[in-house]
């Protein structure tokens, strides 16, 4: 297990990169005051170095509302923040103690984000898969809630959150949005998601996504609902899905 200053002192930082994707970037986006002793815990258990997007969000960043709020990027965040943004370490259910058990790994992946209908992004971390779990070490993969199944998305956690930024929302979503939903996304906190009826997995939700109803949920009940659905469905246990 590497230790913190290895961790830190790099050439090569990539947060002044990342810090001006954040601040230049053309779609809405909220970063949170990350807690240096929270980021600097999260950076030793998942053992990336700040070269890297990943270490360096989860140390300079208390996490991100990107476009409006539909997309949530876990950071550091600093005490009880006001949006109630999880940080990474919550989310993935880290142990209290880095040193305590350093051989402890993720199951399968990092969840690194969700946005506000119950979709899941995962950072794919060693050999061991959970079941259906697709993709290779490094590479992001998504749960999608209109398939209630996993997809792998060809890049990993840096491609992936440049494209985020750069506006790449309008077009991974296309098909999932209706008009208005800036206006009922953007007052959610972070722990908070929305639940479509008909469900998004449904043929009559897509004939009109504007007509659904939607409701505003906790992100747990919401994530309990869609593995719930896919277990029944798919006879599949979808797997961790983090804990919000």
């Amino acid at each position: 297990m590497r230790g913190l200053s290895e961790l830190t002192d790099v050439e090569d930082p990539a947060w002044p990169v990342l810090g001006e994707k954040l601040r230049a970037a053309p779609v809405p986006v909220e970063v949170l005051d990350a807690d240096a002793t929270r980021g600097a815990a999260a950076l030793l258990r998942t053992q990336v170095t700040v070269r890297s997007f990943l270490g360096a969000f989860v140390l300079h960043s208390g996490g991100a509302f990107v476009d409006d709020g539909w997309l949530r990027v876990y950071g550091s965040p600093a005490g009880d923040n006001d949006r109630r943004l999880p940080s990474l370490a919550q989310v993935n259910e880290f142990p209290a103690d880095a040193t305590a058990d350093p051989a402890w790994r993720p199951d399968g992946g990092l969840v690194v984000a969700h946005d506000v209908l119950g979709g899941v992004f995962v950072l794919r971390d060693g050999p061991a898969e959970r079941a259906g779990l697709p993709g290779r070490p490094g590479e992001m993969v998504y749960f999608a809630p209109d398939s209630l199944s996993w997809d792998a998305l060809g890049a990993g956690y840096g491609a992936w959150l440049s494209w985020m930024l750069s506006g790449g929302t309008e077009e991974f979503y296309e098909g999932l949005r209706w008009p208005g939903w800036q206006d009922e996304v953007r007052r959610l906190d972070g722990d908070r998601g929305l639940t479509v009826h008909p469900p998004l997995w449904s043929a009559e939700a897509h004939q009109d996504l504007a007509a659904t109803s939607r409701r505003v949920v906790t992100m747990a009940e919401l994530l309990d609902l869609e593995r719930e659905t896919s277990a029944r469905l798919d006879e599949r246990d979808p797997g961790f899905l983090g804990a919000v």
